[in-house]
């Protein structure tokens, strides 16, 4: 959406009910991207599922996958497919490449992030 431009934000990670999920809060200082968070949990078979909701009123429900080094979230959706997986390299940084397919047609690249940990005092 805006090729070359590099946009600062915060996304922070807090466990909930004694580990049971993971909240995701993400903030973007630009105003084409909302405010978002996101519920990770899993059920008793050990599927991981992500609720997602943002400032615009967006809800979405992706399955997630978690690998060694990774975690991926995809929601296929005949409208407006997303996939994003997140990789750590390193202690504190983790990267992220996403994909999107719009109205069924072929997946392109959508937004790719670097996270940065940033010590609390």
């Amino acid at each position: 959406m805006l090729p070359g431009l590099a946009l600062v934000g915060r996304t922070s990670f807090a466990w909930h009910e004694g580990g049971a999920f993971l909240i995701m809060r993400s903030q973007v200082d630009h105003p084409q991207f909302p405010d978002g968070v996101a519920i990770i949990g899993s059920d008793v078979s050990g599927r991981s599922a992500m609720i997602y909701f943002d400032e615009r009123g967006v809800s979405r429900i992706s399955d997630v996958t978690i690998g060694e080094r990774t975690v991926t979230w995809r929601r296929d959706d005949p409208e407006f497919s997303q996939s994003l997986t997140i990789t750590v390299e390193g202690d504190d940084t983790l990267v992220s490449k996403g994909r999107m397919s719009q109205q069924g047609a072929a997946w392109v690249d959508d937004l790719s992030q670097v996270f940065t940990r940033v010590q609390r005092p």
